[in-house]
């Protein structure tokens, strides 16, 4: 663990690790009953006697450095100690669990994915922000981001209805290609799947396959493939049980993958697993260069623009059309890094200041520029300022998907283990969409 304060903020390496969080959720769900319901509000009780201490639990090492900057800016501007406690995203989830079963919760805390954050949204450890962001405040942040963030009534995590998130980071998914290592030109990027396939296979001299992608991470992945035959509608009703996953559009999406493995562009003939797996994709792209393109969320270029900070020469580009789609294709979208507030703290009304601060354009330049951060303030990303690396994934935000709800806990597991199975030949496309309305039905 590592915990620093204004005072002394001395951030070690970054780095993100990808962990396999559903177990957590269901185990969160268990320790937080018993605690009192509700979103709390902006004037949520407190003790305002004293001095006001803030703090901040941190799950990003990504963003740990420009946090410990700003907090300490805001100390010395509003003469409030803020300590950044940064356990590291493995130890993220299991901490929040125990502080919130010994009702001892940060005043301030990251969000994550949705189905592991729904069990403390649903206890009553997150401020509703949503009558806050109807106003000025919301300005700082573009619609989609909004939508994302929004808990509609009824959706099927069963938070109720409400915004309990402030970002400062939008996050969109795509490659991260090496020139020279795949011949494919910048200028010139694949224009379909097939296209891509095809210049992967190419640049793959060693026989071993140039392009690698987490196992964590391929419902993203297929998800973005499904989107050149399925509407955002189309695969919202999935999510909600409402739809087959035996549909044409996701059968296609699975082919892709299938045809990525047949053409012997898929590093090892395999994907990455375990629990450091996309960690460590990461690393044979940016520190080791064993594959020349991999699949990666946003954030990857600071863990890039970290791990290997003297390594530039690679782009990022959104998945290029399926040749035989019918739409065009759109990047999985999730707000990213960004804050919950605690109404149950101490010092709520403060805490909301805070994160307001934290999410005001100066500051989200900071994030970006310190942390290769994209934004969510749609004049810094409308600007033209992003990095060449966050470029591409930049060009993603405009018409990216926004879900009102997300894959099931067993239905993100099943995709995950039989993506796997699909790539080593050891299940049928078929079999795999069988598996997975399997999953559905019981959720």
């Amino acid at each position: 663990m590592r915990k620093s304060s204004i005072t002394s903020a001395t951030p070690g390496p970054v780095r993100r690790r990808t962990v396999t969080v559903g177990t957590l959720a269901v185990a969160a769900s268990l320790l937080l009953q018993g605690c009192s319901a509700g979103s709390g509000s902006a004037g949520g009780s407190g003790d305002n006697s004293g001095p006001v201490e803030l703090t901040f639990l941190n799950q990003s090492r990504g963003q740990e450095a420009a946090l410990n900057q700003l907090a300490e800016q805001y100390s010395k501007e509003k003469g409030i100690k803020i300590t950044i406690d940064s356990p590291g995203p493995t130890d993220y989830l299991p901490k929040l669990q125990a502080k919130a079963q010994s009702k001892s919760m940060p005043d301030i805390y990251s969000s994550f994915n949705a189905a592991d954050m729904a069990p403390f949204y649903k206890a009553g450890w997150a401020m509703n922000l949503e009558p806050e962001l109807k106003g000025d405040w919301g300005k700082n942040f573009s619609p989609a981001v909004i939508k994302m963030s929004t808990f509609a009534e009824g959706n099927n995590l069963g938070v109720p209805a409400g915004i309990y998130t402030a970002h400062w980071e939008t996050q969109t998914y795509g490659l991260l290609v090496d020139p020279a290592a795949t011949g494919i030109d910048p200028a010139a990027p694949p224009k379909t799947s097939d296209d891509l396939i095809s210049k992967l296979a190419a640049g793959n001299k060693n026989g071993q396959g140039t392009f690698a992608v987490a196992a964590s991470l391929t419902p993203q992945l297929i998800q973005g493939f499904a989107s050149n035959w399925l509407t955002d509608e189309e695969i919202s009703a999935t999510y909600d049980g409402k739809a087959s996953w035996k549909s044409d559009g996701w059968r296609k999406a699975f082919q892709l993958l299938v045809d990525m493995k047949k053409a012997g562009v898929i590093a090892n003939g395999s994907l990455t697993g375990g629990q450091n797996d996309n960690p460590t994709v990461e690393s044979s792209f940016f520190s080791k260069h064993e594959v020349g393109a991999v699949f990666d969320a946003s954030p990857g270029v600071s863990v890039g623009f970290k791990t290997a900070p003297d390594y530039n020469s690679f782009i990022s580009l959104t998945l290029p059309p399926a040749a035989n789609g019918k739409l065009a294709p759109r990047s999985p979208g999730l707000p990213g890094k960004g804050a919950v507030v605690n109404p149950k703290g101490k010092h709520p009304k403060e805490a909301l200041e805070f994160v307001k601060w934290l999410t005001e354009p100066a500051q989200q330049k900071v994030f970006a520029e310190v942390g290769r951060i994209m934004p969510t303030n749609p004049a810094l990303l409308a600007n033209g300022t992003l990095s060449p690396q966050l470029a591409g994934f930049g060009t993603a935000v405009k018409d990216m998907q926004v879900l009102p709800n997300t894959f099931k806990t067993n239905v993100n597991t099943a995709i995950v283990r039989d993506a796997q199975g699909l790539v080593l030949g050891e299940l049928t496309v078929d079999q795999v969409l069988d598996d997975l309305q399997r999953a559905q039905d019981k959720s």
